[in-house]
């Protein structure tokens, strides 16, 4: 499963970006890819006058486009999610997230930014053809609260509701797992069937055959 984080915090650390690394973090084991796009580390003029032909730019979008999971870490200013977010949103085409899994993560300086989630960051997800957005998980100032050497820290009761989202991302794996098995079975048998050695049909070994009444 490939999945890229995209993290709309202005600062170097920040407590958006404490629990994207803790969403990545518990997503390790079914990821194939894990990338983080940090929007602030995109070159500005290329983001803000939308160089779709500039490297990284267009790297980061291929890497979006790939994704089947899409992590969009954001804090909450004044009731609306960042700028640096809404600029890099704005460079996706039109159906940029349809088929992929969509986990919204925020943060805030207090409850009441909750619904900016709901108001102003789901709608412009699913205008981007996002048709399956997991819970969001928000998470108050106090709830990863600043450590004096590591940085921030996510209060039990914030990862509790990290865990249940991703536990339905896990589910959303072994589901892609099953259909890609299934895939390459039909690929194999096909495969066999086109074989100019392929012989006749009499002579396929019975471990080969799928009977169905």
């Amino acid at each position: 499963m490939k999945i890229v984080g995209i993290l709309g915090s202005p600062s170097v650390t920040s407590r958006s970006a404490t629990l994207l690394q803790h969403a990545q973090a518990g997503l390790q084991n079914v990821a194939s890819s894990l990338h983080t796009i940090s929007v602030r580390e995109l070159p500005a003029e290329a983001l803000l006058h939308a160089q779709f032909d500039h490297p990284l730019i267009r790297q980061a979008l291929h890497e979006v486009h790939e994704a089947q999971v899409v992590l969009v870490s954001t804090p909450i200013y004044k009731a609306a999610y960042s700028g640096l977010l809404k600029a890099f949103l704005d460079l996706l085409p039109q159906d940029g997230l349809r088929d992929k899994t969509i986990v919204p993560l925020a943060t805030g300086g207090s409850i009441a930014h909750l619904l900016a989630l709901d108001y102003a960051l789901k709608p412009v997800l699913s205008a981007l053809g996002a048709r399956d957005i997991l819970d969001p998980v928000f998470a108050t100032d106090p709830q990863i609260p600043k450590h004096e050497t590591d940085g921030y820290r996510v209060l039990p009761e914030v990862q509790e509701r990290l865990d249940r989202t991703l536990q339905t991302v896990t589910a959303r794996h072994e589901e892609f797992q099953r259909l890609e098995d299934a895939a390459r079975e039909r690929e194999a048998l096909l495969a066999r069937l086109q074989s100019p050695h392929a012989g006749d049909a009499t002579r396929w070994a019975s471990r080969d055959v799928r009977w169905s009444t």
